[in-house]
């Protein structure tokens, strides 16, 4: 007979349940968890709420008024961070070929105020004539536009009223008291010109120190990640400036090569004002994707003023080289772009035109390729580990 007794743990109550069980704790020894201060427990303490609710308020409301306050400087910034992107793959490609990149610097720069300043020399003093001349030839324009068979066409269909707008229209156009207020006066023009005199100068300024401390900029800004994802941190913000300089640097060259066809189109068609629907047709097609054809609806209307039969032509053309854009032009120069989807294009174009005009529109694409670039590398990548 053996002298060793059962553990407790092979012992069996009566009940079935094994001794370990038996022998659990019952519920009054057992000390209760402590139990989440509910959020209504502070209603308790009324003022100090109130209090509380109030500062986060009114700290909310210093922040928008702070932000609505530095909208321009904000504006300013932006401008300058993304014309040293567009600048760094010029400076990088220097570099590449044996220049400092203090030098590759001086000489991007120097080129870049080079080119605005024969612009404005060769381009500006054109435009304004242009536009005075334009202004002065409208009453003669709308009388041969009544002349012509689209008139004519018009009036069949729609009425007498063409006639009566098209006056309307003329004598609203050449009230100087209209032009007065539609300006906002011979100051407020003078305070405007001055106004973007000085932003254009701040914004080179700032690009120049940003183009300077680019790569410090970068360095910096993967430091502030965790140690164990600063490689692919690195990876991505390399992808990301790199898409957003090409991106720009290609948007720059295919409003200039739309300012050149528009140029020449009205040069050898004759129709009026060659250089200033150049200017016209690089600002507005810096737009992308929509530009091109907002130029193109434009243009077409001005030149019918003028002669129809220019302007069908002069339409059909700039069709044409809208076309070669698109699916010649457009992949070479925008082959180190980062891709977006083309229905993002056009949301993301006029959602940043809405908010912040030129500047949202001309930047909205590479924020928004760079938001698909962390969303395909980091958020689907963490979505696809789970379980």
């Amino acid at each position: 007979m053996s002298d060793e007794s059962p553990t407790p743990s092979s012992s069996v109550a009566p009940d079935g349940e094994t001794a370990a069980a038996a022998a659990a704790p019952t519920d009054d020894a057992i000390t209760p968890a402590p139990q989440r201060r509910s959020f209504w427990v502070g209603l308790n303490q009324p003022f100090a709420v109130g209090f509380a609710v109030t500062l986060g308020a009114l700290a909310a409301l210093l922040l928008g008024l702070a932000v609505s306050n530095l909208a321009t400087v904000i504006i300013y910034i932006s401008f300058a961070l993304f014309a040293a992107l567009g600048l760094d793959p010029i400076v990088r490609a220097l570099e590449r070929k044996g220049v400092g990149r203090v030098w590759g610097m001086v000489i991007v720069y120097v080129g870049f105020l080079l080119v605005i300043a024969g612009v404005i020399l060769l381009i500006m003093p054109t435009v304004v004539a242009q536009i005075a001349q334009f202004i002065r030839d409208i009453p003669s324009m709308i009388n041969d536009f009544e002349k012509s068979d689209a008139f004519a066409w018009l009036q069949t269909n729609f009425g007498d009223q063409i006639g009566s707008i098209l006056k309307d229209v003329e004598t609203f156009i050449l009230n100087p008291a209209n032009i007065a207020s539609i300006t906002g006066g011979v100051l407020a023009v003078g305070a405007g010109i001055a106004t973007a005199i000085s932003g254009i100068i701040i914004v080179i300024v700032l690009s120049l120190y940003f183009l300077a401390s680019l790569n410090t900029i970068k360095a910096s800004f993967v430091r502030l990640t965790p140690a164990k994802s600063r490689a692919k941190v690195t990876a991505m913000t390399e992808q990301i400036t790199d898409g957003i300089g090409g991106y720009l640097m290609g948007m720059v060259i295919l409003a200039f090569f739309n300012s050149v066809v528009a140029f020449f189109l009205h040069l050898f068609l004759g129709l009026p004002f060659p250089a200033l629907m150049a200017v016209i047709a690089f600002c507005i097609t810096l737009i992308p994707l929509i530009g091109p054809v907002l130029y193109w609806g434009i243009a077409t209307i001005i030149a019918l003023f003028t002669d129809p039969v220019a302007a069908l032509i002069f339409a059909a053309l700039y069709l044409v080289y809208m076309q070669l854009e698109a699916y010649v032009l457009t992949p070479r120069v925008m082959n180190r772009a980062i891709s977006v989807p083309g229905s993002l294009v056009v949301i993301g174009a006029l959602v940043g035109g809405t908010l912040l005009g030129l500047l949202g529109a001309l930047v909205a694409i590479p924020i928004t390729a760079s938001i698909l670039l962390i969303i395909k590398q980091v958020v689907i990548p963490r979505q696809d580990a789970k379980l």
